[in-house]
């Protein structure tokens, strides 16, 4: 810009009007000198008066029409230019530049506009970033936000509301489920937050829809999340408890019964003493039994373990030892290569305990347990076979559940906990590896777990 300094609007009118008052008076002068001419000449006294009259106003019009008419385009110019760019801010073309010509005024005025533009352009940067940022926080909950205007209108939804309520219509009659809407209304009605929940779709999910009224009269919040896995894990809590307590009671029960009738027939009655008392120790230790699984499976889950280089075979080829010192009747198979995993040899020999001792507790005829490690692809495969009683189809999907029993009298008799398989799944699901069983009813089970590898030899 020019920085040369701009005339003030008092001096162009003060020029303006000295170029016109010189003029005005050198005519009013000539149109004096024609009338003393004319009264010399003995002209009549009323014509010269009308002479001066006429000619002066004559004169001082067409001179004040001319000054205005400049005065008026020094102005306009300026105003011109300055309205112009006052447009273009208005339709967000906030870089354009100041006018370059004009008076002093014209140009504080345009100065004061780019300073305004300026710092309009700034508060927009500033705007449009926070809601950005908003934008990326609201789409990144995985609770539904919504936005209920007063015409009904939804104004605003991320797309965790997508995904709970389903496609989105354009206004609140179309909305699904039901019950968001009849939140809604009900909020609207007295202004009081509401929080519901509400079962939807199938599979059903639960979904928690809460709404608050905000400040504008009729506009509404709407707030959903999806408590489904919360509402199943509360629920298989219970039913652990449920399970516990019963599979507990048990063999408590049967410890007290125990014990009483050997308190009574320890004196009279030795041989029932000693049944009674080789009854109370079996059930004493599935008592045991049942709590340190208990204790094993919540360690499980709570504790994240500390991975470590451990040989595989070695670990399998203890417990087969183990196993063989207790297995009455039944034959022990094995084909194991020599394979490193990273886990927790503790987890790791507990995995393959209850894998073997399942084999064992189901193989009734005395027939032989196959057990086999190999390596695949860069992962390594337990196999533990058996050719027992086997598993209905139907069962196999719940197996792996904790205290599911596909023969319950059979499992208590051979002192099962019910706890085996479940225990197994967490501890392969913490190395990251994948258990899976195949059965049929009368064939015999093979149940398979993959490991990553991380060194053979």
């Amino acid at each position: 810009m020019d920085e040369r300094p701009r005339p003030t609007l008092t001096r162009r009118l003060l020029t303006l009007y000295a170029l016109t008052i010189v003029p005005l008076l050198a005519v009013l002068a000539f149109i004096l000198d024609r009338g003393v001419a004319s009264l010399d000449a003995a002209a009549d006294e009323r014509t010269v008066v009308r002479t001066i009259v006429f000619g002066g106003t004559a004169a001082a019009a067409l001179l004040g029409a001319g000054a205005v008419w400049l005065i008026g385009r020094s102005l306009t110019r300026g105003l011109q230019d300055v309205t112009a760019r006052v447009a273009r801010m208005a339709r967000g073309d906030l870089a354009t530049a100041a006018p370059s010509d004009g008076t002093a005024e014209l140009e504080e005025l345009a100065r004061t506009l780019s300073r305004m533009a300026a710092e309009i352009e700034g508060r927009i940067g500033r705007i449009d970033l926070d809601r950005q940022q908003r934008e990326a926080v609201l789409s990144a909950m995985e609770e539904g936000v919504l936005l209920v205007e007063t015409d009904d209108g939804l104004g605003y939804a991320n797309p965790a509301a997508s995904r709970l309520l389903g496609r989105l219509p354009g206004s609140l009659r179309g909305l699904t489920p039901p019950e968001v809407r009849t939140l809604v209304e009900e909020t609207r009605a007295d202004g009081r937050a509401r929080d519901r929940e509400i079962e939807t779709g199938y599979p059903p999910r639960v979904l928690r829809v809460s709404t608050v009224a905000l400040r504008q009269p009729g506009e509404v919040l709407v707030v959903v999340r999806d408590v489904s896995g919360a509402r199943r894990v509360e629920a298989m809590r219970r039913d652990f408890v449920a399970d516990a307590s019963h599979e507990l009671k048990t063999p408590a029960a049967s410890i007290q019964a125990a014990a009483e009738t050997v308190e009574r027939a320890v004196a009279d009655d030795p041989v029932s003493a000693a049944r009674f008392a080789a009854r109370l120790r079996r059930d004493a230790i599935r008592l045991s039994r049942i709590v340190s699984d208990l204790l094993d499976l919540s360690r499980l889950e709570t504790e994240r373990p500390a991975l470590e280089p451990v040989r595989l075979d070695h670990v399998v080829s203890e417990e087969i030892e183990r196993l063989r010192a207790t297995a009455d009747g039944v034959r022990i198979e094995s084909a194991v290569r020599p394979i490193t995993v990273r886990g927790v040899r503790a987890d790791l020999a507990l995995l393959l305990r209850n894998l073997l001792d399942n084999a064992v507790r189901y193989s009734p005829g005395g027939g032989p347990v196959r057990v086999r490690l190999d390596e695949q692809n860069g992962r390594a495969v337990v196999e533990v076979e058996d050719d027992g009683i086997g598993i209905p189809r139907r069962d196999l999907p719940r197996i792996f559940e904790r205290f599911y029993r596909v023969d319950r009298a059979r499992s208590r008799e051979t002192g099962g906990t019910g706890l085996g398989l479940s225990i197994a799944r967490h501890v392969v699901e913490q190395h990251g590896g994948r258990i899976e069983a195949e059965s049929e009813l009368g064939q015999g089970s093979t149940f398979r777990v993959t490991l990553p590898a991380t060194a053979s030899g």
